[in-house]
């Protein structure tokens, strides 16, 4: 959701954070700003629209400091405004404040502080209610300012605060939202995720909830909220920067889609030993363990959720234990049945998505074993979790998620041959086959992909669509799922997925002469059926995608346009009928002219309700 960079030190503020906050435009936003240090006084600029924006209005050459913080907002209180954009001031602009989070009590606040000490609010945002707070408690001491303030608000927020009255330190504290602080030399900085930071320093330190940091040019000291000061270490960034580059492609995500043949191969080698068994190196998780669960929940948010539904799939199927996935936002307030006895595995690309993180904080709670599923090391659900599968998709930087997800998909396969064999529930025989089935994506998906002129060909005749359906049986309907959001997400076309089985109970009566329906029948003792499904939308006048195996004549005879996949075993074929869909949605959105890798109200990561 929204960025936050801060700078102390001996170089140029102004171009540093800018610099930074450009790092995290995948996260999402509508505006920026900048408030720095200037003559004494706290100077802040900031404007609705791109950082392109804000950069045009601080050309000027005196407008530059040692100190500063910036910010990109995704909206959540007031509309996108140059007044909604942080940072946010107190009333004699000594204080300046920037917040990623909901201050869910703002109302409340703002109507004690606009009673109680006359307050005039410029903004309609939550954010404005902060920097009031602490400039009401300074009393010369600006982290006590903000430990008061702290102390008054709920929610979930990671602030940043500087004040004209203390110009030698940022103040910055975290509460379920993502934090971090960069070690630098003569330079210091805090930032909503590590990429901003990547080019000044290496040397990070993980801010935990409920902690306070306060930087100076020399100096990062953590602090609890007892006030009591944490000694943490280094966390070292081995991660190559060059990396979140678009290396010649037009934009992110065409580069993260042909990213995943290798990233796959990563995140195998990572688990396979030389004779190409499953090995969970730092997953403490015995045959005892695996006997005693007698469920299995897989709880995500958005495309995570989808490969938790594949992981459903492969983890009943290889280890015979029953498995629930649920939307990590509705499992937090249902109350569900969860115990000793439960294993709960958590899925989020980034680590820090907020009803993840509660869901796996209340799953704990119960008492259930917690593995998460996450492609940022350090991340907030994978601090909290007893055991962690990283997925090695390296730094995914468009909002709508490719690699991210067929990697999880590799995780989910992996935990299932693990827990299977570990069980005995899976014969040895059937074990090799799904990894060899799996070792043999990453080539294949390499030849799928020289198939994009085939895919953009059939983009041009979809691109003027305003609906589009997506049916599946089976693992397909998942993999329906994931496609239709896809395409929603960044052509901004009206898609939505249903089980093929289902089409009778009402989709049907949608479709229409000239209705797009996208079908997979990847699954072979499903063909049947989904060619009976195809049909029954043909009669009714849609015209047919059809996504299949290589060979299959079926499908060729029933639909319009056709794009095959290599010959695989089923459990396995959601890793590459899902890249069709993902080529499929790039080249639809970018004839029709969407800003794809940073599409609209969109974020990377969602820190908020």
């Amino acid at each position: 959701m929204c960025g936050i960079v801060g700078y102390i030190g001996d170089g140029h503020a102004k171009d540093i954070i800018i610099e930074g906050l450009k790092k995290l435009e995948y996260r999402g936003y509508d505006s920026s700003g900048i408030a720095l240090y200037i003559d004494g006084k706290i100077q802040v600029r900031k404007q609705m629209g791109r950082i392109a924006n804000l950069e045009a209005v601080i050309t000027e050459k005196e407008f530059d400091s040692h100190l500063g913080i910036g910010h990109t907002r995704w909206a959540t209180h007031g509309a996108p405004s140059d007044v909604n954009a942080h940072p946010h001031g107190n009333g004699d602009e000594t204080v300046a404040v920037v917040h990623n989070g909901i201050i869910e009590n703002y109302v409340e606040l703002r109507e004690w502080l606009s009673r109680e000490h006359g307050v005039k609010f410029r903004s309609e945002t939550d954010t404005e209610v902060i920097a009031h707070l602490i400039g009401i408690y300074y009393d010369g001491d600006l982290v006590d300012a903000v430990y008061r303030a702290v102390e008054k608000m709920k929610g979930a927020y990671a602030i940043g605060v500087v004040s004209s009255h203390e110009p030698d330190k940022i103040v910055a504290v975290r509460k379920d939202s993502p934090l971090v602080a960069g070690l630098g030399e003569g330079c210091n900085f805090i930032a909503s995720d590590i990429p901003a930071l990547l080019r000044h320093v290496r040397k990070i330190y993980l801010i935990e909830n409920n902690e306070v940091v306060v930087l100076t040019t020399g100096d990062i000291k953590i602090f609890n909220q007892d006030r009591k000061e944490v000694h943490r270490e280094v966390f070292h960034v081995t991660w190559d920067a060059a990396s979140a580059e678009k290396d010649g492609f037009d934009h992110f995500m065409l580069k993260e889609i042909h990213e995943q043949p290798k990233a796959i191969e990563e995140t195998l080698s990572r688990r396979l030993d030389a004779d190409g068994l499953v090995k969970l190196d730092g997953i403490r998780m015995t045959k005892e363990d695996i006997e005693s669960f007698q469920k299995v929940y897989i709880v995500a948010c958005g495309t995570a959720y989808h490969a938790g539904l594949i992981g459903k799939h492969a983890i009943e199927k290889l280890a015979k234990i029953p498995v629930e996935v649920d939307v990590a936002s509705e499992f937090r307030y249902r109350d569900p049945f969860v115990d000793d006895k439960t294993l709960f595995i958590a899925i989020s690309q980034s680590g820090e998505t907020l009803d993840t993180l509660a869901a796996l904080r209340e799953a704990k709670r119960k008492g259930a074993r917690v593995l998460s599923v996450v492609n940022v090391v350090g991340s907030s659900v994978a601090r909290e979790s007893d055991d962690v599968f990283y997925t090695w998709a390296g730094p995914e930087i468009a909002v709508a998620s490719t690699k991210a997800y067929t990697t999880q998909l590799v995780c989910m396969y992996l935990i299932a041959l693990f827990m299977g064999r570990t069980k005995g529930s899976l014969d040895v025989e059937t074990y090799q086959s799904v990894i060899r089935e799996l070792s043999a994506i990453p080539e294949k998906l390499r030849g799928l992909l020289t198939k994009e002129e085939e895919i953009d060909a059939i983009a041009k005749d979809l691109y003027r669509c305003e609906s589009v359906f997506f049916i599946g049986r089976g693992p397909d309907a998942s993999v329906s799922f994931e496609g239709s959001l896809k395409l929603k997400e960044i052509s901004y076309i009206n898609s939505f997925a249903v089980a093929a089985g289902e089409l009778k109970h009402g989709t049907i009566a949608l479709i229409e002469q000239g209705t797009v329906v996208i079908a997979l029948a990847t699954q072979e003792r499903l063909f049947d059926k989904m060619l009976s499904n195809i049909q029954e939308v043909k009669a009714r006048g849609a015209r047919v995608l059809g996504i299949a195996k290589e060979g299959n004549v079926g499908m060729e005879q029933q639909a319009d346009w056709m794009i095959t996949i290599p010959d695989c075993h089923d459990d396995v074929a959601p890793l590459m009928s899902v890249v069709p869909l993902q080529l499929l949605a790039y080249h639809i959105a970018k004839l029709r002219g969407c800003d794809i890798d940073k599409p609209k109200n969109l974020a990377k990561s969602v820190t908020v309700e």
